[in-house]
Formats: structure tokens, sequence, C-alpha cells
């Protein structure tokens, strides 16, 4: 199946001022990161505040360029295009779901304006076929008429994320990159958004990357679950066999820490603050909260490993066994 993005060996290296102005250290947000996402696909992206995750989002939808890395879209270097060609295929084939809705709208146009924005900056259809697109788009996300000439600010948080989402879809994009799209939102109205957000990708056939520190939500939208930590992709797993089946430790935690009532899972604790982006320890970066650390971790990062079933790669040198009990995996190597 071709990809509709394409990422491969992504590195984002940021400059930081610290312990004075003229101290400036290196932080490194992404570390030789590699996706695909193909059409009708949805990818989550796990991990902890800090790990990666919108950096990673940054790079999917053409705003932040990878030093070194390359970012295909349907087959084309975005940052091989000459700047006008790539915002103009970014803007048309690329829609971004923020985290908060009151921040991502401008509060001084109507649902009607945001809406037609797009169509205006990229020319599409005649006035009247533009005017006909709000409406269908309105409808689309389940947005009454009546709300069309309304302020952001007269819209309920999760009215304000369905016209997020209607002028992420306006121009027909093959991709939508969602970061943290509920995490803003009332509890009440994060399942209706989320269940959204899933009835338009089957409908539309959309590829869809879906970010969020939510775990169980990601495994809930995703056909697959990419666990990421200090910039790493540690981690990829089919959504259905990531509670049970996954081999890297840092995943295994994560679900963990937020097991199904049905099933309960002893938690497994993780010792130790996340270690600083800007002197990440050697080796495997886990490996100062990791039970399986030895040695080994300290020297090298572990390449990707093909699990026994399609579609899974973990990188560890000492993997969780894919028949070890889920309860207890921490405790059973003590």
């Amino acid at each position: 199946m071709n990809a509709v993005v394409d990422v491969q060996d992504a590195h984002v290296v940021h400059r930081a001022r610290s312990g004075g102005l003229l101290r400036r250290d290196r932080v490194y947000a992404l570390t030789g990161a590699d996706l695909s996402v193909a059409a009708g696909e949805t990818v989550g992206v796990v991990g902890e505040s800090g790990c990666g995750k919108s950096t990673l989002a940054r790079v999917l939808v053409g705003i932040q360029r990878p030093v070194p890395g390359t970012v295909a879209f349907q087959g084309r270097d975005l940052w091989t295009m000459p700047p006008a060609e790539r915002r103009a295929t970014v803007g048309a084939g690329v829609g971004m779901v923020f985290q908060d809705p009151s921040t991502a709208l401008n509060r001084r146009l109507t649902v009607r304006r945001i809406l037609r924005d797009p169509l205006d900056v990229h020319d599409r259809g005649t006035r009247a076929e533009r005017e006909e697109r709000v409406r269908e788009l309105m409808a689309l996300v389940g947005l009454p008429r009546a709300l069309a000439d309304a302020l952001p600010g007269q819209l309920s948080g999760g009215q304000r994320q369905r016209v997020a989402i209607a002028r992420a879809l306006a121009l027909d994009p093959a991709l939508v990159v969602a970061d943290e799209p509920t995490s803003a939102l009332d509890v009440s109205v994060r399942a209706q958004i989320l269940n959204l957000l899933l009835d338009l990708k089957e409908r539309l056939g959309l590829a869809l990357v879906f970010v969020s520190h939510d775990i169980q939500t990601v495994r809930r939208m995703s056909d697959r679950v990419i666990t990421m930590y200090l910039g790493r992709i540690v981690e990829e797993t089919p959504a259905g066999r990531v509670t049970d089946a996954a081999r890297h430790p840092y995943t295994r935690a994560l679900f963990s820490a937020t097991p199904g009532l049905l099933d309960p899972i002893d938690p497994i604790p993780l010792t130790g603050p996340v270690p600083s982006a800007t002197r990440p320890p050697s080796g495997c970066p886990f490996r100062t909260r990791c039970w399986k650390a030895d040695g080994l971790c300290a020297e090298a990062m572990p390449d990707f490993s093909a699990a026994s079933r399609p579609g899974h790669r973990y990188r560890c040198h000492h993997p969780v066994e894919e028949e070890e009990s889920t309860r207890d995996p921490a405790r059973q190597e003590t």
C-alpha cells in the first residue's frame, strides 16, 4: 500500500538558552524517526510529555524541517520543493487539529469565515461554491447551520473543536494530524469528538495520525501504536495487541498505568524522572528507568528488531517476552 506520508531518519535539534545569555544547549527533540502512514490508516503516537510527539506531528505536516531526514508526501519530498509549492502542497493536502480549540481559532472571525478561509486562500471554486462547501463542512461535523454566524467565544468547547476539525477537512486533505485533540475538552464531550474523528476517517478514507498521552484512547482509535521516548521511536505495535504483546519495557509500563477494569494489571513503576533532552543518556535513553537495563544498554542504542507478528518492531536489548505475564513483568525480573 502506498504511503500518504513517509518520514525517514528524521532528526530535529533545537537551540535553547540555559545557564546564561551566551550558553545555548542543544535539545534533541527528535532522533532518527521513521514513520509511514497509508490512506485509511490511523497511527497513534504515545509517550510521556516531552517525548517528541508534537515535534513528530510538526514534521509530518511540514511545519518543522528535519535535519537530517526526509519527508515524502504522496511520493514527493517536501523539502526539495520550492517554498511556494511546498506551502501549497501542505496547505491543500494536510489538515491539522490542535490541542486547544479556544486558541487555535481566530476569535474575531465567525464560523463561516473560519471555514471559508482555506477555500479563499487556495482559490477553490466560486463564491457560491465556497458558501455551499461551508454548509457541507458544518453538516459533516454535526454543527447546526444556525451557528454559521457565531463567534468562537459563543460556542462550547466541543463545538469549537468541531469547527477546528471542519477547517482541517475543508480542502479534502489526504492526511489529518490530530495533536492531543481532546485534552482541553470536558470529559463529557471527549467521546463525542473521538467518535466523530473515527467516523470521518471511515467515511473519507483519511490517513490519520492521532497524538495523545491518553494510552487507552490511542489503542481504541488506532490501527498501529507508535511508542516514543526522549525523541526516539522505540516500538511500533498493532493496536489490538499492544496491551499483551508489546516487547519494549517502556510500552509495557505505559499501558500498565491505565489498566482495564475487567482485566486488572499491576502497574509497573518507573523510578526517577525522564532524563533531560539536552543531555540524553548514552546507549538506550530508557535505561536509567528500566528494570532490565545492564551494561550493554549503556553502550549502544539497539537497532529495530522484528517481532513474530507483522507490523511489530521494537528497539530493546532485553525485550519483554510475548508470553510473559502482563500482570507483573517488572517483579518477575527481581
